[in-house]
């Protein structure tokens, strides 16, 4: 999720297809599987389907999300305070207090960004965030500071964690501490692009993320746990983990194989502790690269029970979202019905992330995006996803909303009008 950590980009190979008609799609289940059906696009061969029809205002449902979100990143905490317990809790109540106050009822924020901590770890060394030296214990908890505060204004509250990254660059973070897991076990972790990242194919590394997810399910009263994008880094400098595939192997499906194996063991271990604690993902809007370059398969954790309570794909484009060569691929309504269309297991639900960062700043399209100046666009990318069937949104990111550009005030009030709360202060 950049801005966001590295933007989702039309120029990666590949786009997200449509999974074909619901008729169709069914007689498949019966006589393959969901397994084999919901493998990346390409490999079920499907054709993009034509233009949607645009949307009719008078057909666009009002109702309630089951989630209306926000991402709170570490990039936000590069211009926060966290010199003090009382210190940081007046910034986090303000922010609780913003998005309450939007008609916002959730927020995601992020725990673990680089294989550390901003809570008390008993696995991953305090992150450097908080004190500038990773491992530097601050002498209070910021995390249960958030959830204190999300839950006295009424929000629900998600641990976000990004499972392998440990460094994004050499210099993010500049130094890991000693007892940082990837120091003390160096066995585990392998580089790549000037990153750190935890080896996807060992079950040490597969039982330390579930560890690190079940401390913060067991200390916290968290309502959810969140993997963003980040699964097999991209982009991938062979060999990383191919020296480890049996002989014969497809690589590419056994790189999914341990990512699968990643989602449902931490979805297990959750369910078997508290039923009640959500967990989903969030990846790319580009389907195609989440199976191609991520070696995620989200089709089939979407459609197969036992992986994950929701999805939320990244869709950060507009409506009139236009490629260099004219692609009408990415475009907002697109995306949002293909993903809508994709089978999902009883009870998965569908979140579309909306891209804030956008405002004012357009998505790179080749043609004038003045919809990103409009000051409505993000309630009507909420309005759009409703009336495709999704069950609600999560905008990327705090920063962007509050206090935001010159475009987030008119933002923030259509979309307060739109979930049916007043206008939004600050």
């Amino acid at each position: 999720m950049r801005r966001k950590k590295r933007r989702p980009s039309p120029g990666m190979p590949g786009s997200l297809l449509l999974l074909g008609s619901a008729g169709v799609l069914a007689v498949f289940l019966l006589l393959a599987g969901a397994r084999l059906l919901n493998r990346g696009p390409a490999a079920q061969g499907v054709q993009a389907s034509p233009p949607s029809a645009p949307l009719s205002g008078s057909a666009i449902p009002t109702g309630a999300d089951d989630c209306r979100a926000v991402w709170i990143s570490y990039l936000e905490y590069e211009g926060m305070d966290f010199s003090s317990a009382e210190v940081l809790r007046a910034q986090v109540s303000d922010m609780m207090r913003n998005c309450a106050e939007l008609g916002l009822d959730r927020v995601l924020v992020q725990v673990r960004p680089f294989g550390d901590a901003l809570y008390a770890s008993a696995l991953f060394p305090w992150s450097h965030l908080i004190t500038g030296t990773q491992g530097q214990n601050p002498g209070y908890d910021p995390f249960s500071i958030f959830v204190e505060e999300a839950h006295a204004h009424g929000l629900a509250i998600e641990a976000w964690v990004n499972p392998y990254r440990i460094q994004l660059t050499a210099a993010k973070p500049a130094a890991l501490s000693g007892d940082n897991p990837a120091v003390v076990h160096p066995e585990w972790a392998l580089s790549n692009g000037g990153g750190l990242f935890y080896d996807p194919s060992q079950p040490q590394v597969r039982q330390l993320i579930t560890d690190g997810v079940m401390e913060l399910v067991r200390g916290y009263d968290i309502d959810g746990v969140h993997f963003d994008d980040y699964f097999y880094p991209y982009p991938l400098e062979e060999p990383f983990d191919a020296a480890a595939a049996p002989a014969g192997v497809d690589l590419a499906q056994w790189r999914r194989d341990n990512v699968d194996a990643l989602i449902r063991q931490v979805y297990g271990a959750i369910k078997a502790e508290k039923p009640d604690v959500s967990f989903g993902v969030s990846p790319q809007g580009n389907n195609q690269n989440n199976y191609d370059q991520q070696y995620s398969d989200v089709g089939m954790w979407m459609s197969t029970p036992g992986y994950l309570d929701y999805v939320m794909p990244q869709i950060y484009w507009g409506f009139g979202y236009l490629t260099s060569s004219g692609r009408e691929d990415y475009q907002f309504e697109r995306l949002v019905r293909q993903w809508a269309s994709m089978p999902r297991a009883q009870g998965v639900k569908l979140y579309i992330g909306l891209g804030a960062y956008r405002l004012g700043a357009g998505d790179g399209g080749s043609n004038d995006q003045a919809e990103w100046t409009s000051g409505h666009n993000l309630a009507d990318m909420v309005r759009c996803s409703r009336e495709a069937g999704a069950d609600g949104f999560c905008l990327f990111r705090y920063a962007d909303l509050f206090p935001g550009g010159e475009w987030a005030a008119a933002e923030r009030q259509s979309l307060a009008s739109l979930l049916k709360t007043g206008p939004a202060e600050g």
